[in-house]
């Protein structure tokens, strides 16, 4: 077997509307429907036919703060150049989103941020794919601050 790509991720979330104002209405995804009673939500970025689920599951614990097993974060491509990052940034700032670090990654761009529900989201360009096709540890190489 081979794994081709992460094809979706699915988020149990508090408060279905207001996980939709942060991924379909501020990070763009497009809701495609509903299921569940209209508790849960499909959203794609139109790469398949789903690459988000998002489930209502009201006030049940969400994920603990710091170190833990289990997911820590997803990557969500916003775009191809430093200039979409800072876009994205922008965005985030005049949503009253805060950002909780930058970082350089040599082969991506990232901005890391939380969701409504507390689960952290890093939204990321890709550097020049020749640098980790030459090289396929630069994937592992030290994290340097961003500035945008």
């Amino acid at each position: 077997m081979k794994a081709h790509y992460l094809g979706h991720v699915v988020f149990y979330v508090q408060d279905l509307p207001r996980s939709l104002a942060f991924y379909r209405d501020l990070l763009g995804f497009t809701e495609i429907g509903r299921v569940f009673d209209g508790k849960a939500a499909a959203l794609t970025s139109g790469r398949t036919h789903h690459e988000l689920l998002l489930i209502e599951v009201g006030a049940a614990p969400g994920p603990p703060p710091g170190l833990r097993r289990g997911l820590y974060h997803i990557g969500i491509k916003v775009g191809d150049s430093l200039d979409d990052l800072r876009a994205a940034k922008r965005d985030l700032e005049r949503a009253g989103v805060a950002i909780d670090g930058m970082s350089d990654h040599t082969v991506s761009q990232s901005l890391y941020l939380a969701d409504p529900d507390g689960n952290e989201i890093e939204l990321y360009v890709d550097a020049d794919e020749a640098i980790w096709k030459n090289n396929p540890a630069a994937v592992l190489s030290p994290i340097k601050q961003l500035r945008l």
